[in-house]
């Protein structure tokens, strides 16, 4: 995929040969969003900081890997869940239930759409790695298929795949739950 000649890419070629002005706007053009992802994959602002500053730590030390092949913010996401993930694994800890101080997305419109995504977010934490971060890129991010399978090196279909097992999981939840009552 060939990319156009930007702006940012002669930033980001600056601050991949040192230039820290160059990094720092890439970092104050780029930080909110990447907040914000890790505020929702989190749950808790405070747990967020932990996971963006692990992110802009990683952007510093593998900037010059990035080889404009993609967008610079489908490569950002790659960092921000992989960090995401790490600090997942390394706290073993479950989703807070505190959402009053998430940073609302743009295209969020209710409050009760935020604490439905942290309790959809708690409910598909042990369905398998990658269904959360579908899940998040997909309908917190919306982002395409195409692009979630870019940030996540896989397939279109492979992002399909778990958009659909995710509705068919919560159908079947929602029935069992109707049943219930």
């Amino acid at each position: 995929m060939k990319r156009e000649n930007s702006q940012e890419d002669a930033r980001i070629r600056a601050a991949q040969a040192g230039d820290p002005a160059a990094f720092e706007h890439l970092l104050q053009t780029h930080y909110d969003r990447l907040y914000r992802f890790a505020c929702t994959w989190s749950g808790n602002p405070t747990d967020a900081e932990d996971i963006t500053q692990q992110a802009c730590i990683k952007l510093a030390h593998s900037l010059n890997q990035f080889r404009f092949d993609c967008a610079f913010t489908t490569w950002l996401y790659r960092i921000v869940v992989s960090c995401a993930i790490d600090w997942q694994r390394r706290e073993q800890r479950h989703q807070h239930q505190d959402t009053s101080d998430l940073p609302e997305p743009a295209h969020r419109e209710t409050p009760e759409s935020g604490i439905f995504l942290q309790q959809l977010l708690q409910r598909i934490e042990g369905w398998g790695e990658g269904f959360k971060a579908t899940l998040l890129l997909v309908f917190s991010e919306g982002m395409t298929h195409s692009e979630a399978a870019d940030v996540l090196h896989v397939k279109e279909s492979t992002i399909s795949w778990r958009i659909h097992q995710i509705r068919q999981k919560l159908s079947l939840l929602a029935h069992q739950e109707e049943a219930k009552s």
